[in-house]
């Protein structure tokens, strides 16, 4: 909540420059009056001053707004924003003499010189307080010198940070030779430094390129610029893998979520809680926040500012999700709740059970009952040719999706493989153990994962609920597979450790080398690259019903596994 509640924003930014130009607008003006009447202020120009401060103060604010000088950081005010404070705080001046020309009897008494002595320690005091931070508190690279790849806009945010010692800009374009902020732009090839700042705009392919050059030339940290959070931060296995999709389209997901009432299942997991941000952002009406983890449900409810409900309940009791469904009435349900864990569900075979198919389905279920909109399941490549519990139970909820009757309902999965940095993912468990110095456990030399950031494959949901008509299973595409063993010697070099501290464990139970997203070659391209349609395999829905009841009441994992086989033909449970 505290971290929240002092997370910059333009409006926190604006409020706080507003009201420490208040605080010092009132304090130069008086200091300006002890000076004028060698600090025995008359009682006749006490009273001046308090009719005389308010006018003055308003119209500094008023001007400094005009300039937009209260949306700009305390980390960029440099030389133009002086300039433009200078102008906008002189222009406060003139409009008040202006005011005291035609309300003379209204301001008099009042000392003129006062007004003017106040005028420059405006200037002097104001200025001091937006270059403040930038005089006392150091970047992140502290004393230590720094260089900067790329010739942009970017560096130059970077360059007038004068707390970072910045001793070379470098580039590869037709911009070498020429200066900027005083700087010569040098070859890239001929870069010598133990440290580096990159703000060129760089695909996947060129950054990773990139960061395997510096290395190799000696370069130790390596850091990027974030023009959004106006922030210079190390760059993360997360940067050399994301796969960002081209074709993100934002008004069809806005026109999807705006106005909706929206109920998120698991909405404080990874997936989850990512979805509550974006209906946000895309301006959705109200939220419907459904976790059975209390921390995760506060810490997503705590975090939104947005009209919404948190539901303290388990997806897989039918009675509980039903008076939820009831009360609320939601216009569009996105179920994110599951087990996903592989080792997990096999070990918990009918939690995985319970949790994943009884929840699903109750969701399903009710969300046509109550004539929701739209319903969406989040789901995952391992429900394609599953070899464990985990993605035996989601495929049955994909067959569920296809097959039931779904009346006014429009229905839809979208399957997706791994996301970079979701909770128990191998990212954030590798970064945890390079900060150790223990060695990073991969399973098998040649095991395979797809991987998309987060906030990425949450928008394609979205833009994949929006085509949603018929039942459809939609299946994102992650571009290429990454091997394991190269994920950790890349995190590994990242982290100036030695590539070779890696011990294979072996494949785990239900663990897959290679996962797959598409089942048949028949899947069919949307009018979005990212986005392919799956077939619809047909299934009784009687028999399933049927079956998922006995899969309910299951006991042994033997019994459950049997039941699953016979639902999900091509489940083919490893031995390993």
């Amino acid at each position: 909540m505290l971290s929240n509640m002092f997370k910059p924003t333009k409006a926190k930014r604006a409020l706080f420059f507003i009201i420490g130009d208040i605080v010092i607008s009132f304090f130069t003006l008086y200091f300006a009056y002890l000076l004028r009447f060698n600090f025995v202020i008359p009682k006749e120009y006490v009273e001046s001053f308090f009719r005389v401060a308010p006018f003055i103060i308003s119209f500094k604010i008023f001007y400094y707004f005009v300039f937009k000088l209260y949306f700009v950081s305390w980390r960029f005010f440099s030389l133009v924003e002086l300039k433009r404070l200078f102008i906008a705080t002189t222009l406060a001046y003139i409009s008040f003499f202006v005011l005291f020309y035609f309300f003379k009897s209204f301001f008099i008494p009042i000392p003129r010189s006062a007004i003017i002595i106040d005028y420059f320690l405006s200037i002097l005091f104001i200025g001091l307080f937006r270059l403040l931070k930038r005089l006392i508190i150091k970047n992140s690279f502290g004393e230590k010198e720094a260089v900067i790849i790329g010739a942009n806009e970017k560096a130059l945010n970077v360059l007038k940070e004068r707390s970072i010692n910045i001793t070379g800009v470098y580039d590869d374009t037709n911009l070498v030779g020429t200066y900027i902020y005083g700087m010569k732009i040098l070859p890239l090839s001929q870069i010598e430094a133990k440290r580096a700042i990159i703000t060129k705009e760089l695909n996947q392919d060129e950054l990773n390129k990139l960061v395997d050059f510096l290395k190799l030339k000696g370069v130790e940290e390596i850091k990027v610029y974030n023009p959004f959070k106006e922030e210079i931060k190390d760059i993360s296995i997360e940067d050399l893998l994301a796969r960002k999709p081209k074709d993100l389209d934002q008004e069809a997901i806005k026109k999807f979520v705006k106005d909706k009432k929206i109920l998120i299942t698991g909405a404080g997991g990874s997936i989850g809680s990512e979805i509550c941000r974006l209906c946000e952002k895309y301006g959705a009406k109200e939220l419907i926040l459904v976790d059975n983890s209390e921390f995760n449900l506060y810490s997503i409810d705590e975090e939104l500012n947005i009209s919404k409900k948190p539901y303290l309940i388990d997806v897989s009791k039918f009675e509980d999700i039903k008076i939820v469904m009831e009360k609320e009435k939601p216009q569009i349900v996105i179920h994110a709740a599951a087990y996903k864990h592989v080792p997990l569900c096999e070990i918990n075979p009918r939690s995985a059970v319970i949790n994943n198919v009884i929840g699903t389905k109750n969701v399903i279920d009710l969300s046509v009952k109550n004539g929701v909109e739209n319903f969406i399941l989040i789901s995952t490549d391992k429900a394609v040719r599953p070899t464990n519990i985990m993605g035996a139970t989601k495929r049955v909820c994909e067959l569920y999706v296809q097959n039931v009757e779904s009346k006014n309902t429009k229905i839809a999965a979208v399957r997706f493989g791994n996301v970079l940095g979701s909770s128990g993912s191998v990212v954030p468990k590798f970064k945890k153990l390079i900060k150790e110095n223990k060695p990073l456990p991969v399973t098998h030399p040649e095991i395979t994962r797809y991987f998309m950031l987060i906030p990425e494959a949450c928008k394609l949901v979205l833009q994949a609920g929006s085509l949603a008509k018929n039942r459809e299973i939609f299946i994102l595409d992650m571009g290429e597979p990454v091997k394991i063993v190269d994920l950790a010697k890349k995190m590994l070099k990242l982290y100036g450790k030695n590539e070779d501290n890696i011990v294979f464990t072996g494949l785990r139970p239900g663990e897959k080398l290679y996962e797959e997203l598409l089942i048949d070659e028949a899947d069919k391209k949307t009018k979005y690259e990212s986005i392919f349609v799956g077939k619809r395999v047909e299934f009784d829905l009687k028999k399933l019903n049927f079956l998922i009841k006995k899969l309910s009441e299951a006991k042994e994992k033997k019994e459950i596994v049997k039941i699953l086989k016979e639902i999900v033909k091509e489940y083919t449970p490893s031995s390993h």
